[in-house]
């Protein structure tokens, strides 16, 4: 018989995840689920002025430029929360923080961006360096999502991964109790337009 990741009367939250020894597949598996990489075919809404971009874009030259961005409370700050600020300012959304869930022992804690519309919602989890281990926490967050009586109106939970300047996002296929890791990542400001895009066009699929 194969041998727990997890230790016997540990309670473990979401940030326990990030420094796992265990691969994202072991945790997945263990928690009941598979996981699958592959190119995703992501839901995009290009329909927006884009002046949009071209104010972000100018706005990160200036903070990669000029700002140290040595932590990921400053990522947070400057590179994730103005392209979040767009989006409100466009869409019917609401964006919390630190929004707490707890569903059992080993899934609990709380989601860095909790982004929801009136048809979908992602769950936004930024990391200072490592994407792998961030991912490992994302996969915890998705599946602790799962199993929340409050959203088994929605068969895919979305998900992304970001460093600030470099994004990669999931999906949660609840049905099929699949998580898919896209094997693009996206980066900022190169692809501001379709990181823009894609989040558009989740909240509003």
């Amino acid at each position: 018989m194969k041998k727990s990741i997890f230790t016997e009367d540990r309670k473990y939250t979401f940030s326990d995840y990030f420094s796992m020894s265990a691969s994202v597949k072991e945790i997945v598996t263990e928690l009941g689920y598979s996981l699958f990489t592959q190119r995703i075919q992501l839901p995009q809404n290009l329909d927006y002025d884009k002046n949009i971009i071209e104010h972000l874009n100018r706005l990160y030259d200036t903070i990669f430029l000029k700002i140290n961005l040595n932590s990921e409370f400053s990522k947070r700050e400057f590179l994730i929360s103005p392209l979040l600020i767009e989006l409100a300012q466009l869409m019917d959304i609401t964006i919390e923080t630190e929004n707490t869930i707890f569903v059992n022992d080993k899934l609990a804690g709380s989601f860095d961006y909790f982004v929801q519309g009136k048809q979908n919602l992602i769950v936004i989890e930024a990391k200072n360096k490592d994407i792998e281990g961030g991912f490992k926490q994302l996969a915890a967050e998705l599946i602790a999502l799962d199993c929340y009586d409050d959203l088994q109106n929605r068969p895919l939970l979305y998900g992304a991964i970001t460093l600030g300047d470099i994004w990669k996002f999931a999906i949660l296929d609840r049905h099929q109790k699949q998580l898919i890791k896209d094997i693009n990542s996206y980066t900022i400001p190169h692809n501001t337009d379709e990181v823009f895009g894609v989040l558009m066009g989740i909240l509003m699929e």
